[in-house]
């Protein structure tokens, strides 16, 4: 199949007609209609079921399109850097973030990188690791920042600043005359979990596993952010990574937690190419901004 013929797939599967997808392709409905069956001629089986003039995808269709996905991203990644070689007056970074650092530490050293450098433009945005991984990986972005960085082969890394994870609750909570947080001290009071299939909340169930504590919780959230918000809110205490609650409202009190679980914030990029100019730049101009703020006190 060539790339037209999946593109034209995937904006079928995406818009779900024939007519939604042509006129985002820019082609004529019987153009796609004609498209899609060459394609299932080629292919030996059938992409869509056809019900009273619907088009249903089989499986076969959506597994295609699925696995289709990191070509579209390694080729949008390609007409931007095309587009940035024609246009050699501005130079483009692409850095993503897991939002821990995205949402503090990262602003406040584009806002200064940018100051210095104006004709850089960014695209900057906050996503989960694994898909600022897959992005690095495909090409579309130069530099990552996220916790806890697992090795991968594919990628460098640089380590900004080394903390380990806290308890968070309301400062009237009676977690916060501890001066350290312990997995015992926490399984008699609501606990708000951060999700078990991602690495900080896997860190944290161990760490009541091998402390032999029952691990219970009222609510169980992705973000830390989320989680600091909870526990502001009154719904129970957490552990979270020592980064997201310096963003969270006063009304959260911050204590150690034993056993320690290190956070580490990296720099990330690919090992396969030479980290560009202007990502080098930014990270040269800007590591010290990075680490000041990310270990700031919370006031």
């Amino acid at each position: 199949m060539t790339l037209r013929q999946l593109e034209i797939l995937r904006a079928v599967l995406r818009f779900q007609t024939t007519m939604a997808a042509a006129r985002v392709l820019g082609m004529s409905q019987p153009a796609v209609s004609a498209a899609l069956k060459q394609m299932e001629s080629q292919l030996g089986f059938a992409l869509f079921e056809r019900v009273n003039n619907r088009l249903f995808p089989t499986e076969a269709a959506r597994m295609l399109q699925q696995e289709a996905e990191p070509l579209f991203t390694i080729h949008t990644a390609l007409e931007q850097k095309l587009q940035d070689l024609r246009d050699d007056t501005i130079t483009r970074l692409r850095i993503l973030s897991t939002p821990p650092l995205g949402h503090h530490a990262l602003p406040r050293a584009l806002d200064l990188f940018l100051r210095h450098n104006p004709r850089v433009r960014i695209f900057f945005d906050v996503r989960d690791l694994d898909e600022i991984q897959r992005q690095i990986e495909a090409g579309a972005t130069d530099l990552g920042f996220g916790l806890s960085l697992e090795h991968r082969p594919g990628l460098t890394a640089q380590p900004l600043l080394e903390d380990r994870m806290v308890c968070v609750c309301r400062p009237e909570h009676p977690l916060a005359a501890l001066p350290v947080v312990r997995p015992a001290d926490l399984a008699a009071h609501p606990f708000i979990a951060l999700e078990a299939g991602r690495r900080m909340g896997a860190a944290v169930r161990q760490a009541f596993l091998e402390a032999r504590q029952p691990f219970l919780f009222r609510a169980e959230v992705r973000y830390a952010d989320t989680a600091c918000a909870l526990a502001a809110a009154g719904l129970g205490a957490s552990v979270v990574d020592p980064f997201s609650p310096r963003r969270a409202p006063r009304e959260l009190a911050v204590r150690p937690f034993e056993p320690a679980i290190p956070s580490i914030a990296y720099a990330f990029w690919s090992g396969r190419t030479e980290l560009p100019r202007t990502a080098r730049r930014f990270l040269a101009e800007t590591t010290d901004v990075i680490r000041r703020s990310l270990n700031q006190a919370q006031v």
